[in-house]
């Protein structure tokens, strides 16, 4: 085999390039100087790469599924401290909750020559949420009712040891009817004879007459007939302290002509 032997760096890159590549000379008519030009041999190992670069190429899909990202979960001990805060919220609002809304029955009655009760009831059905007896008379009580308006105040104290206690929980309140001082009012228990009579007016939505003696289970006796008078009231709460309930005309037109307030201070 016959060896090349280069003379220089410049004589042995360009027998490289020659190996390679095939160089042409081109003549220029105006011109006496010669350009080379450079062209690709096709049997050149350059080409060769080429065909094993493309034959190593990797299809890649045209179309990329959108995958979306998953969603955040609240850790564990976030959703914990939210139920919680929920709980606590829930305890703190129970001492406004008195099994009344804002629409209640209200229920006036009493032997004409007894003291009169006042119940109010969710609904005519139930039992009452609050019953207390005042210590006016009847009678004394329909001829202000007959003279106008009637505004009913009930005031208790509050007991800085006990807490908790719901305002239509108290037992005893100071009574004024229209301002004048009454007496005093007690809270009771729905008893068989009040739920008697109760029921006995359980039809009536709205208004007021008087139920015969034997009501009672021990007869009118010197207490005479029982009276009544019955409405719907509208119910507002001011606070934990604080309650009044409106009676509801039913053409709605002008004020309530019975109210009742509740305070404790």
């Amino acid at each position: 085999m016959k060896t090349i032997t280069a003379k220089s760096p410049h004589d042995s890159s360009f027998s490289f390039s020659r190996r390679y590549f095939n160089w042409k000379k081109k003549v220029e008519d105006d011109d006496d100087n010669e350009e080379e030009i450079l062209t690709f041999s096709s049997s050149s190992h350059f080409c060769e790469e080429a065909k094993e670069a493309e034959e190593l190429r990797i299809p890649v899909a045209s179309r990329v599924s959108l995958v979306p990202p998953p969603r955040k979960k609240l850790p564990i001990v976030s959703v914990s401290r939210l139920r919680s805060a929920l709980s606590v919220f829930g305890k703190n609002t129970s001492a406004y909750r008195s099994g009344l809304g804002t629409r209640v029955v209200g229920t006036l009655f009493g032997y004409r020559r007894g003291h009169v009760h006042f119940a109010f009831q969710e609904e005519a059905k139930v039992s009452p949420a609050f019953l207390i007896q005042l210590a006016t008379p009847t009678s004394v009580l329909v001829r202000e009712m007959a003279s106008g308006l009637v505004r009913i105040a009930l005031e208790c104290e509050k007991k800085m040891g006990k807490k908790g206690v719901k305002l239509l929980n108290e037992p005893v309140w100071r009574t004024y009817c229209n301002g004048k001082k009454c007496g005093f009012a007690m809270r009771r228990e729905c008893g068989a004879e009040e739920w008697k009579v109760l029921k006995a007016v359980e039809p009536i939505s709205m208004g007021a007459g008087v139920l015969p003696g034997n009501c009672n289970d021990n007869g009118a006796g010197s207490e005479g007939e029982l009276m009544y008078m019955r409405a719907k009231f509208e119910r507002v709460v001011g606070s934990k302290d604080s309650e009044a309930f409106y009676m509801m005309n039913p053409d709605g037109s002008g004020g309530p002509e019975l109210s009742v307030y509740l305070l404790r201070v």
